[in-house]
């Protein structure tokens, strides 16, 4: 396979604080890649670099033969990217949603509905599709959040904390949908999470972050076999490499802000 994203001494930087320290990872093109850690290790950091947000202090990164840093723009029309607060208009409806995002990536004029629509269908929203989303459930404003960052069908499509807040019936419908999505169009994705048996059921591989350096990287299944431990789960891994930092990670606002996410997507 081809490496589709990869990272060299990626590095970032806030005062005396390393956030991001040294990262150095590569990922295949189709994989399904999830990066693991507590509150405060660097994911999102991470994926804010990766998708132009937050320039790096130091290192490089390239995301489909793009240099985050001298192609950002070029990187920002081969990516889709569903952030952890929700990133939809309430006072729209799911339609028109995704025709202001078809317009803003330039999709000719006479493929815009039919887009729109196979959108809508892709990740069941048909039915739902002139309703204003203030009244879509937390699970249809996530598939409705993924259904707009892949209307331009991007070859890398980054999801931090996809199924935060959500009940695990919706939880399941998101996981059916990105898995569909890697099957039918080789969608390479890169997600962070904090439930390990999504990333145990949906990642081919994962890192674990600790205190902003990859503490272990590998497919779940070898991770868990390398601790030895019959039954070994990917909770054990992952306490085994960032349980250190499992009381102390994540600050107020953080904390604050994933409550919030969750409020509104319940």
């Amino acid at each position: 396979m081809t490496v589709i994203l990869e990272t060299k001494a990626l590095t970032r930087r806030f005062g005396s604080l390393t956030a991001v320290d040294q990262l150095t990872i590569a990922v295949e093109g189709g994989e399904l890649f999830g990066l693991l850690g507590p509150n405060g290790a660097g994911k999102t950091t991470v994926i804010k670099m990766l998708t132009t947000l937050l320039p790096p202090t130091s290192g490089e990164a390239c995301v489909a033969g793009f240099d985050i840093t001298r192609q950002p723009a070029r990187v920002r029309r081969v990516i889709g990217y569903v952030p952890q607060a929700v990133s939809v208009d309430g006072a729209l409806t799911g339609y028109e949603n995704l025709l202001i995002f078809a317009k803003l990536f330039d999709i000719p004029r006479h493929e815009r509905r039919q887009r729109v629509r196979e959108a809508l269908a892709f990740l069941n929203l048909a039915d739902a599709e002139n309703k204003l989303v203030r009244e879509y459930s937390g699970g249809m404003i996530r598939r409705l959040e993924i259904a707009q960052s892949t209307l331009h069908r991007p070859p890398v499509l980054f999801l931090d904390e996809p199924t935060v807040g959500l009940d695990p019936i919706a939880r399941q419908a998101v996981w059916e949908h990105l898995q569909q999505l890697r099957a039918d169009y080789g969608t390479t994705i890169f997600l962070t999470t904090h439930y390990m048996d999504e990333a145990d059921n949906l990642c081919s591989r994962v890192a674990i972050m600790h205190r902003g350096k990859v503490a272990a990287v590998g497919p779940p299944a070898e991770l868990k076999a390398a601790l030895g431990s019959p039954g070994a789960t990917l909770d054990d891994v992952f306490v085994r490499y960032a349980g250190g930092s499992l009381e102390t990670g994540g600050s107020l606002r953080e904390t604050s802000t994933q409550r919030r996410i969750a409020r509104r997507l319940g």
